[in-house]
């Protein structure tokens, strides 16, 4: 086994604690959290909305510098993978059981329960709950990814560098990121991927439930027993994955991930709403770029009611993104090594923004649709929505059992990738972490999402995993700034040599 770190055993006792206070003290717990979270959002909004959007135009700076022509790696490396892979597995681990989760219901919610400004139900309300998804789940939240994901794939494949967060910071801080500092930089990293793969393989569980509830009788929904069930089987294909490395498990079912998704995207469109889904994605398209800017920084500081919307919606998500920035950039930068820094951002930022328009606005289309033909939606659980729009639409039962089998393959690959790199972060960044490290993390993250589901303390974790966001999010302003002093350098010496 390779040698643990520090940081392995720190963030483990870390995350234990959390999760024992929330088994423990369930409703305390998320008490505690809910307030401090409520302060962040309400306090600090102005912050979340400015520091994302600067992390929007530090991408775009480096999407079109001369600088974009630097690979991450050496100048002989290759792509470790397919153009097609990559995007399927960084799509997989940035956010692919989101949108299966959120997909129908965010939108509906945003169009009849409660939207950004206008009156719910209306036509404007229609058009608006699409524009808000788009920017929610767009261009903004691959920005965060991506900040982190650049400077780890610099810094660890062309520098030489050990693949952990405090490694970015060395241009700024020097050899004091190898002493405490850096420890508590990289717990703070592994402390918010712990927790928030436990969070998403509860939420993961709970939605497969409610659609084996769905699909076949006599199953009960949101009970224990079969959470159970799902947990432990899902624990044991992931680890079976994980066991078998990045190349095989994770490619493998990421690609299928991807085709499933297609199948599934397909059917929606025709059997749907069609002529009014290529309507919306068009119109809506237009609108997310037309808004952008008012959008990014809209924090409706004298109306109390758009105000509490933007804190409960959009600072939420940023906070939310922030979180498992840490997680989805170490995995991004990993399998990104050989591409340069304008393909890699092309990538990130550009091409799964897209996807998530073109799926939200078929899925959320036709939910809103549904919801206007007089079928009400909006008593259902979030976990529920899905599968009653499936419900209303011809071949509904090979529709959920489809969505069933894509929310468990991107389950899955969620927690594949968050032991990958757990492992590396408690490895000294190591590019292949023992199997026995990525085994304890695995077998961590699944009971403590058993406990919490027992006893219904995922929201708590979940608002815990909000709290770490904040001081991470300045780790990764320092982040941008040590990337930009090191490739200045670089690239001032490269034009020298010219």
């Amino acid at each position: 086994m390779k040698k643990v770190t520090n940081v392995f055993w720190i963030a483990l006792v870390l995350v234990l604690l959390a999760s024992a206070y929330g088994a423990l003290a369930p409703t305390n717990f998320e008490k505690v959290t809910g307030n401090i979270v409520e302060t962040l959002t309400s306090s600090f909004g102005w912050y979340y909305l400015l520091i994302v959007s600067i992390m929007v135009l530090f991408c775009i700076f480096f999407l079109v510098s001369p600088m974009g022509q630097v690979k991450l790696g050496k100048d002989s490396d290759k792509p470790e993978f397919s153009f097609g892979s990559w995007v399927a597995m960084l799509f997989s681990a940035g956010m692919g059981i989101g949108l299966v989760f959120w997909g129908a219901a965010e939108p509906l919610s945003h169009f009849a329960i409660d939207p950004a400004t206008a009156e719910p139900g209306s036509a404007e309300a229609f058009k608006e709950s699409l524009r808000y998804t788009f920017f929610h789940w767009g261009i903004h939240a691959w920005a965060i990814y991506a900040v982190v994901a650049l400077p780890l794939a610099y810094f660890q494949f062309r520098k030489g560098e050990p693949g952990l967060i405090s490694a970015t910071l060395k241009p700024l801080f020097g050899d004091s990121m190898k002493g405490p500092w850096g420890i508590l930089v990289d717990v703070i990293a592994v402390f918010a991927t712990a927790v928030g793969v436990a969070t998403t393989l509860g939420f993961g569980t709970i939605q497969i439930n409610e659609g084996l509830a769905f699909l076949i009788p006599g199953v009960p929904s949101d009970n224990f027993t079969v959470q159970i069930i799902i947990v432990i089987v899902v624990t044991v294909l992931f680890l079976i994955s994980a066991w078998s490395g990045l190349s095989k498990g994770i490619k493998y079912l990421s690609n299928t991930n991807m085709v499933l998704a297609v199948i599934l995207f397909f059917l929606v469109l025709i059997l749907g709403p069609t002529l009014l889904i290529l309507n919306m994605f068009t119109e809506t398209l237009g609108s997310y770029f037309q808004n952008l800017v008012g959008m990014s920084f809209r924090s409706a500081p004298i109306n109390g009611e758009n105000r509490a919307w933007i804190d409960g919606w959009t600072i939420f998500y940023w906070a939310w993104w922030i979180s498992w920035a840490p997680f989805v950039g170490i995995f991004i930068a990993r399998i990104s090594r050989g591409r340069t820094i304008r393909q890699f951002l092309f990538g990130v930022l550009l091409i799964p923004t897209i996807i998530s328009f073109i799926w939200f606005s078929a899925f959320g289309t036709t939910a809103m649709d549904t919801q206007n033909s007089g079928v009400d939606l909006t008593g259902l659980l979030t976990s529920e929505t899905l599968f009653g729009v499936f419900e209303t639409l011809p071949f509904g039962i090979i529709l959920s059992v489809i969505a069933i089998l894509l929310v468990a393959i991107f389950f899955i690959t969620s927690a594949d990738s968050a032991t990958f790199v757990l492992g590396m972060q408690s490895t000294n960044g190591s590019l292949h972490p023992s199997n026995s490290i990525k085994l304890v993390w695995g077998i961590s993250q699944s009971t403590i999402a058993v406990i919490l589901l027992s006893v219904g303390g995922l929201d708590a974790l979940q608002t815990a995993l909000i709290i770490a966001a904040f001081p991470f999010s300045f780790i990764m302003l320092m982040m941008m700034g040590s990337f930009y002093k090191a490739l200045n350098q670089e690239y001032k010496t490269i034009k020298r040599k010219r």
